[in-house]
């Protein structure tokens, strides 16, 4: 057999119907849609309707909501950092922050930094600069002689307060 002998099974691909193309085609005039009526003319999207009867995705009771102010952190284990370690992906000696853990390819998205969980065990000493931490996660690192720096972040909220606050301070000098 040779590479220009292969071909695909008989009908396993299909062809695209073209329709309206001809009363020979048999497909031709009404293009299968029948004659008349909203559904035989173009632009007619009624997936979901019933008619003028309340749709049963609106008569379902709703449940739970979107917190618009959560945290969108990306959660690293220890154990898959001491798992990262061992494979050498991590350096053992430089801090362990966000940059550095996208790097290993563990901490993936998280908009708002890392937060260290503490599933799985750790036996290096490595020093963390990440957004949160869990008290397990803490404990194990400083058990095992690492340290964890968590930078307080101060929220966009805050910091126009802040301004707004030290613009009338200022008003009220002058």
């Amino acid at each position: 057999m040779k590479l220009n002998d292969l071909r695909d099974n008989e009908g396993s691909r299909k062809e695209r119907m073209r329709v309206g193309r001809g009363i020979g085609s048999g497909k031709g005039k009404t293009a299968g849609r029948g004659q008349k009526g909203q559904k035989s003319r173009e632009g007619v999207s009624i997936k979901g309707f019933e008619g003028g009867q309340m749709p049963l995705h609106m008569r379902l009771p709703k449940r739970g909501f979107n917190n618009i102010f959560a945290k969108d952190y990306a959660e690293v284990n220890i154990g898959a950092i001491q798992k990262a370690l061992d494979a050498g992906k991590l350096d053992a000696k430089a801090t362990v922050d966000h940059a550095a853990l996208k790097a290993a390819g563990l901490a993936r998205g998280g908009k708002d930094g890392v937060r260290l969980l503490g599933k799985g065990e750790i036996s290096a000493k490595l020093s963390f600069v990440v957004a949160g931490a869990s008290k397990g996660a803490k404990e194990a690192v400083e058990k095992a002689g690492g340290s964890i720096e968590i930078p307080h972040v101060v929220p966009a909220s805050e910091k126009a307060a802040a301004k707004k606050g030290s613009a009338k301070a200022a008003k009220k000098a002058g």
